[in-house]
């Protein structure tokens, strides 16, 4: 799938594309035929992701506003799994709501484009600029979202995970979403008590990472 007036700034063997940041990406895309697109172009992987990408379209099916947080029985969401080229970490963010370790990413509000919003999301939560963006996303989860709060009610996350380059020697500035930011290597996701689907979306984005044209992450 080609997202809107996006630059190739490199290819790989599997049809993906590196694309620049948030300008070359166009305007946001109130369109929900574009995110079940962006659902339907994800590789195909394991019984647990396949599984998740039929959530999503039966979901879609039913709630043609799900692009919209007012969809309360649940949303789309764009995440962000942001590599470290020279060291092959990747960052994750202690979120405040959840408290737990998580990438960056968010809700679509209306963007039907979910690597705008995954870049978007990224860039406001991490600081980082010169963020770069893959498509098509790397993983798809769907999880339930609980405030250790309780200022939300639980609901539904439909999650499409994009692998995100960082350029070299970025440096976190977090914002009031997150209390902490850490790089992270694979072997180490078992000390932050990383669950199965953040392991999950790791392995894929690192993966992915690997087929990488050198080119693309210079």
């Amino acid at each position: 799938m080609a997202l809107v007036h996006a630059r190739v700034a490199a290819p790989l063997a599997a049809g993906m594309t590196v694309l620049q940041g948030m300008v070359e990406l166009g305007e946001a895309v109130a369109d929900l035929a574009d995110a079940r697109a962006s659902v339907l172009a994800v590789p195909a992987a394991g019984a647990v992701h396949e599984a998740n990408r039929a959530q999503i379209l039966a979901f879609l099916d039913v709630h043609p506003d799900a692009l919209l947080r007012a969809c309360t029985a649940g949303h789309l969401t764009g995440s962000a799994v942001v590599v470290d080229p020279a060291s092959g970490q990747v960052l994750l963010l202690l979120h405040r709501k959840v408290q737990r370790w998580l990438q960056p990413g968010g809700h679509a509000d209306g963007d039907g484009n979910l690597a705008r919003v995954a870049l978007r999301e990224a860039e406001e939560e991490t600081g980082i600029p010169g963020l770069r963006v893959m498509t098509p996303a790397v993983d798809l989860d769907v999880h339930v979202f609980r405030d250790v709060n309780g200022r939300e009610p639980d609901h539904l996350h439909l999650d499409l995970r994009h692998l995100v380059l960082a350029p070299p020697g970025a440096r976190p500035v977090i914002n009031h979403e997150s209390q902490g930011a850490r790089w992270v290597a694979r072997a180490d996701l078992a000390s932050i008590d990383a669950d199965a689907g953040t392991v999950r979306m790791v392995d894929a984005a690192l993966a992915a990472f690997r087929r990488l044209d050198p080119a693309a992450t210079s």
